[in-house]
């Protein structure tokens, strides 16, 4: 070969090499889909989120990096939560994360293929989204809200609270099987208690505000915020109509508390998206939802808003201070 050929020659090649490596390079970004009933502006729904993320980094995977996350938000509507659950699973993502019985449901049934982690689910086996805690099955598996049973303490705490309670407004979501979980353990206990409860779809705001202001009008009434994405979107409007009308109150999450309600009892729902995290670790690597048992909450949390109470006019009792795990000032 001449001298000016081989120059040719080796520089077409060198030319060459990015392109050849870039192609044999292997794509190691991963997609993570995130689908939620609550809103994108909600603070808390942040948090979760953040506290997803940062678990994920610390796992090895980096937005940006090695995985891309998309979210999808239906707040409160279950149309919304349809639509953008086709719409994840067009994306084809690698693992999807659901939060709520509702959105997990909308995921299942647009996808049996995609691998779904799902949060924030009050009876995953009563609701058909898996066969078993211990052997899920097809490609669900994730972390349960709490067992039905939790929701008897709720009206046992409240009536500790407010003695005098006869009557009990249940927010609650009759569209999805927890709402009627929920409800159903509730007035199991409400006969042996004493209290008369009454149902109200936590959907609509201006329906929450309604009932809630007929029901004050009447003494020795008390309200019960059962768990569900409505409750979640419109828990301002909730724990001020509470607050307006002096009604003693327990909700199934911390952050109704810290925004001013008096009383909760239930997990921690940051952690759940803490832990989700390690199992959308192990799915990009290739092991199974099915295989990988659905798990408990860890522990119950009790927090009590003392300004609240004041405001109210309830002396806390001693047992049930005693037995907070936070006490807000």
């Amino acid at each position: 070969m001449h001298r000016r050929e081989f120059i040719t020659f080796l520089a077409g090649t060198v030319a060459a090499w990015p392109f050849s490596a870039h192609a044999q390079r292997p794509d190691n970004m991963r997609r993570v889909g995130v689908i939620t009933g609550t809103r994108a502006e909600d603070p808390e729904t942040n948090a979760r989120h953040a506290a997803f993320e940062q678990a994920l980094q610390q796992l090895g995977w980096s937005k940006g990096r090695n995985v891309r996350i998309d979210y999808r938000f239906a707040g409160g509507d279950a149309a919304i939560s349809r639509r953008q659950a086709e719409d994840l699973v067009a994306l084809a993502p690698d693992v999807i994360v659901s939060s709520g019985g509702f959105s997990t449901g909308a995921i299942l049934r647009a996808t049996h293929t995609v691998p779904i982690v799902f949060v924030i689910v009050p009876d995953p086996v009563g609701s058909g989204l898996v066969d078993s805690l211990s052997q899920p099955g097809g490609n669900a598996t994730g972390f349960m809200m709490f067992e039905y049973s939790l929701s008897g303490k709720w009206l046992e705490l409240l009536k500790e609270m407010s003695p005098s309670l006869t009557r009990a407004m249940v927010l609650w979501d009759p569209a999805i099987a927890a709402g009627i979980g929920q409800f159903a353990i509730i007035q199991s206990v409400a006969t042996s208690a004493g209290v008369d409860v009454r149902p109200v779809n936590a959907h609509d705001a201006a329906e929450i505000e309604r009932a809630i202001t007929v029901f004050a009008r009447s003494p020795n009434g008390g309200l019960i915020v059962t768990a569900s994405a409505p409750a979640l979107v419109h828990r301002e409007l909730i724990v001020a109509l509470a607050a307006r009308h002096k009604l003693p109150a327990i909700y199934f999450n911390r952050v109704f508390v810290a925004d001013g309600g008096l009383i909760s009892y239930g997990p921690d729902f940051v952690d759940q998206y803490r832990r989700a995290a390690g199992y959308v670790d192990r799915i990009l690597k290739g092991e199974k939802p099915g295989d990988l048992p659905v798990q408990a909450p860890n522990k119950y949390d009790l927090v009590i808003n003392l300004k609240t109470a004041k405001a109210l006019g309830l002396a806390i009792p001693p047992a049930v201070l005693a037995r907070a795990n936070e006490v807000i000032e």
